[in-house]
């Protein structure tokens, strides 16, 4: 069963020799996730979060981040996988429409700092999360991804498989167990995207947080379904119909997705990115004036305009979810970041203007080549008739156009350091870099508060 074949990578996982291209991608993987973390702390869903939980604050080993107290694992792992998908600026990959990290990693830290683990540990547990989940995500695309939301859903696979390496090192059966019961809880509908609710984050969050429970109960003898997976009522046909499990499996514990990761450069939903990146590419080639564009035509694929086609954007989460908003700020200011979604910038006449001047088509060649491509094609006109066009095959951040390990440093600071300040900012990033052999609580996390 598939489960089995998976559970056996991750009790082989606890010990096995990793290259060090896969552990430093680890830990890109690790910094990425904390950036949009931090970039989340002072937003919603976290902060109502740490309202609602108070009374059960300041006990345990895992820290809320940014608010300079613990809980017990499960609620730690909800809160900052919640709030590490606020933002908008987590990772992806790319051919299962799914946001590893927020899940995995926000599980994984919570029960490294309870059980005391070490920096290498826990690194072997979010690389391993990212195997099992990445893998099956791919697996149920793109027809999944037609009610479902991927982080919500295949990220309880991942936070389970990582805390089970954790909870009970070197064991296949815990890890079985614990993906097999997470996958039941497996939730989060595309609804969520659809309204200024703050659901959407809550998905990375309960991820992470049924990944935590999975674990620990499978660690004390809790089982599960084996054949969830693959079972005539299991996960895949329940929430795909024909899932392709032909290839899941290959290469598991060889070829590393993690290390095919995007990261993203833009601080809103990834469909809009290549459309972002042609419009200002033009721009730039050209040497045009903004405040002489005419017309921007987008070509692009069918989920793009599905989840970003909104002309009428009223609040900061729907502008991160309008290709027509955040192309005309990138074009009227040269990038798409947190700023962008400040309610000055949101009620910019100049941006209004420009996105009237805006449209959308979807391209059939780009529809069908979602998920493994996600490109546009956008043709600006200006007021004197000229016309300049640029196809973007991929996005800034993708593998094909990594962001490297100075802009992820440039982008940990710019999003962490006006939460927590900059010589804290400065020392967590140090220590991630460095991640390794001492235990992951000399982090200090919980000395982390924003201000």
């Amino acid at each position: 069963m598939l489960i089995d074949e998976f559970a056996a990578y991750v009790g082989r996982a606890a010990t096995a020799e990793l290259p060090g291209p896969v552990l430093h991608h680890a830990r890109r993987a690790v910094i990425d996730w904390f950036a949009a973390l931090l970039a989340g702390v002072p937003m919603a869903p976290g902060q109502p979060l740490v309202r609602a939980h108070r009374a059960e604050l300041g006990v345990g080993a895992s820290t809320v981040i940014g608010h300079a107290t613990t809980a017990f694992p499960a609620l730690a792992a909800w809160i900052n996988g919640s709030a590490s998908h606020a933002a908008e600026f987590d990772d992806i990959f790319r051919d299962a429409v799914y946001h590893p990290g927020c899940p995995t990693i926000a599980a994984a830290l919570a029960l490294a700092e309870q059980a005391d683990a070490s920096g290498t540990d826990f690194l072997r547990a979010v690389i391993a999360g990212y195997e099992v989940s990445t893998r099956i995500g791919a697996a149920i695309q793109p027809a999944h991804y037609r009610y479902f939301h991927t982080t919500g859903t295949v990220g309880c696979l991942g936070a389970a498989a990582a805390g089970a390496l954790l909870a009970a090192p070197g064991d296949a059966r815990v890890a079985a167990d614990a993906m097999a019961t997470a996958t039941t809880f497996a939730s989060g509908l595309q609804q969520a995207f659809r309204s200024d609710a703050m659901t959407k984050a809550l998905h990375a969050g309960h991820a992470a947080q049924v990944g935590v429970q999975a674990a620990q109960a499978a660690a004390h003898g809790v089982n599960g379904v084996h054949d969830i997976l693959e079972g005539d009522a299991g996960f895949g046909a329940a929430l795909c119909g024909q899932p392709d499990w032909r290839d899941v499996t290959a290469g598991l514990g060889t070829d590393f997705n993690i290390t095919r990761m995007t990261q993203k450069n833009h601080g809103c939903c990834g469909h809009t990115f290549a459309a972002i990146d042609a419009a200002m590419q033009i721009v730039r080639d050209h040497g045009l004036d903004p405040a002489r564009i005419a017309a921007v035509r987008v070509a692009t694929y069918q989920v793009a305009l599905d989840v970003t086609g909104n002309f009428q954007p009223t609040t900061a989460f729907e502008a991160r979810f309008s290709l027509p908003y955040v192309v005309a700020h990138g074009l009227l200011h040269g990038a798409v970041r947190l700023d962008a979604f400040q309610p000055q910038r949101m009620a910019d006449p100049a941006i209004r203007a420009l996105m009237t001047r805006i449209t959308l088509t979807a391209d059939a060649d780009l529809t069908a080549a979602f998920p493994r491509q996600r490109a546009a094609r956008v043709e600006i006109e200006m007021a004197d008739g000229s016309r300049h066009a640029h196809f973007a095959p991929y996005r800034r951040g993708d593998p094909e156009a990594p962001l490297d390990d100075a802009m992820l440093t440039d982008k940990f600071m710019e999003l962490g350091a006006p939460v927590i300040g900059a010589g804290p900012a400065a020392r967590l990033l140090d220590a991630l870099w460095q991640l390794g052999d001492r235990p992951v609580r000399a982090l200090g996390l919980g000395q982390l508060r924003a201000g």
